[in-house]
């Protein structure tokens, strides 16, 4: 008496087959160990969200005291150390970390410092994370050094066209002057052309690209086990990346006009919130060590949450 794999000899290699076609296309997207997954916990999204905001407020406590430079009428300096968020994209998922990196800059370093415009900082922390979000979700596979790349210097562009079109616009406007450079054409466009292009090789290949493609591969498959995350892989949807279609093109430019909103109320003075008390000038450069401070309550903290989290969902 033939039995059904009897009858069909072939079913189990195709089928062999028909598994490694999906889990190349990416459609295979179950728990590979018992513990990790492909997609991502509240807990998780949490302690990504946590990361990101530490170590880019991390990121520019450094940039407090690295000195900026003057070469001519240039000025040298790095406006951010792209690498992380494009690292914190790559790795894990664009959109939480997006979400949190800027809020880093915002709440160890211009909150803390004492140099907190209030609403107006709106505009820096929607600005920042549209190009995170846009640029980390290039990064298909972490592995891919041009990507990556891209990723960084797409980063550095979206944030800093946006802040040129916001500080041209105020100037056309005439609710602020133009800081014209000694030995530049008088224009706002030359100002504002020789600024995105020191931030794009500076912050975005010196202290972005560069890293990145080394540092990402180096840590992929390495870093995410001990989130309890599955590695990504090549072909999978990303966790987390931004949409494509016409409503999310939509979404963009609504939050850029938000930003460009809450810019112009500080050009107004009407920004409300605003907390200037300048602790770096009263205290000096040791105040930075309270931002520091805070960044290990809020590891610490997010970490503690992250292991009870992942301790129930075992039990």
């Amino acid at each position: 008496m033939s039995t059904p794999t009897d009858r069909n000899p072939t079913s189990s290699t195709e089928n062999s087959a028909l598994g490694s076609t999906e889990a190349r296309s990416g459609t295979l997207r179950g728990a590979i160990d018992g513990i990790r997954s492909a997609q991502l916990t509240t807990s998780q999204k949490l302690m990504i969200f946590v990361l990101s905001m530490s170590l880019f407020g991390l990121s520019n406590i450094l940039l407090e005291i690295i000195p900026e430079f003057q070469i001519g009428p240039v000025e040298l300096s790095i406006s951010n150390m792209m690498f992380i968020p494009v690292a914190m994209a790559a790795l894990f998922s664009p959109f939480w970390a997006a979400l949190g990196a800027p809020l880093g800059e915002i709440v160890f370093t211009d909150l803390l410092m004492g140099d907190f415009s209030g609403l107006a900082e709106v505009e820096g922390y929607l600005q920042m994370f549209l190009a995170i979000y846009i640029g980390g979700s290039i990064v298909r596979n972490p592995q891919n050094r041009a990507q990556l790349a891209i990723s960084a210097l797409m980063i550095i562009l979206i944030d800093k066209v946006l802040s040129a079109i916001v500080d041209m616009s105020k100037v056309w406007i005439g609710v602020e002057d133009a800081e014209f450079v000694t030995g530049l054409p008088q224009s706002i466009l030359a100002v504002e052309g020789v600024g995105l292009l020191t931030d794009v090789v500076i912050s975005g290949v010196l202290f972005g690209a560069i890293p990145a493609i080394w540092l990402v591969p180096a840590l992929h498959g390495k870093i995410e086990p001990l989130m309890g995350l599955r590695p990504r892989v090549p072909g999978e949807p990303i966790p987390g990346d931004a949409p494509r279609g016409p409503l999310f093109v939509a979404a963009v430019l609504l939050l850029s006009l938000a930003s460009f909103g809450f810019a112009f109320l500080e050009a107004f003075d009407l920004s409300a919130g605003a907390w200037e008390p300048d602790f770096l000038d009263r205290f000096g450069n040791g105040f930075l060590w309270v931002s520091v401070g805070a960044i290990v309550v809020v590891m610490g903290l997010a970490l503690l949450l992250f292991r009870r989290s992942g301790s129930k969902s075992v039990d």
